[in-house]
């Protein structure tokens, strides 16, 4: 139930970022994603079976230190935004905005909950765990999205100050090897050591648990 419950919360959360590109991206002047039907809370037009189940799942399992995935990322035509650059900063960052915007959402519920001490112990305790899990996994999906590595939201945001070239030969590093870097980052106990707390930090002070 708890791996389910996980998928859930992940699934939502990552279909939420995805439309708040392609949302962001429609105010901004580019009507890509809107024409191809994908500003919509529809599952099934978003998700992409590996990233968003499979890998997901297996990390859950095997108790990962880590809970990460992908779903099918909206198509932005930057060039019909109208001021390509700095609204590739808005639009890149409106997909971790919206993790913790989910996350603020989600740590007041539980603090709202927790004011009526019967409803939390009963069934409100459900709605807690859930919210609880929406907090977290919406904070580490935001902080990973930030981490300015290709093709994560954090390099078109670091793009943006970088001069012309170097920023084009920068987004289009090889995947495969942004990948293998990725990985790496993630992997390191030292990385983690630092977000760890900052999540922590974040967990507590908005929803009011104490760890």
């Amino acid at each position: 139930m708890k791996v389910f419950v996980y998928i859930v919360v992940f699934v939502f959360s990552v279909i939420i970022h995805e439309v708040s590109h392609g949302y962001i991206a429609y105010l901004r002047g580019d009507d890509t994603a809107k024409n191809l039907g994908r500003i919509t809370l529809n599952p099934l037009v978003h998700l992409e079976l590996f990233g968003s189940i499979v890998l997901p799942s297996m990390l859950l399992l095997m108790k990962a230190p880590i809970l990460f995935g992908w779903a099918k990322p909206v198509p932005v035509n930057y060039a019909n935004l109208k001021n390509p650059e700095l609204d590739a900063v808005t639009v890149s960052f409106a997909g971790p905005a919206s993790n913790i915007l989910l996350a603020v959402f989600s740590g007041l519920g539980i603090r709202f909950i927790s004011h009526f001490a019967n409803f939390s112990n009963g069934f409100g305790g459900s709605i807690v765990t859930f919210l609880y899990v929406m907090l977290n996994v919406n904070l580490i999906l935001a902080v990973i999205n930030l981490i300015p590595i290709p093709p994560l939201d954090g390099s078109k945001i670091a793009a943006y100050f970088l001069p012309k070239n170097i920023s084009r030969n920068y987004l289009n590093l090889n995947p495969f090897m942004c990948l293998i870097i990725l990985f790496m980052v993630l992997s390191s106990g030292l990385v983690w050591s630092f977000l760890y707390p900052m999540i922590n930090f974040f967990v507590t002070n908005l929803s009011g648990i104490v760890f």
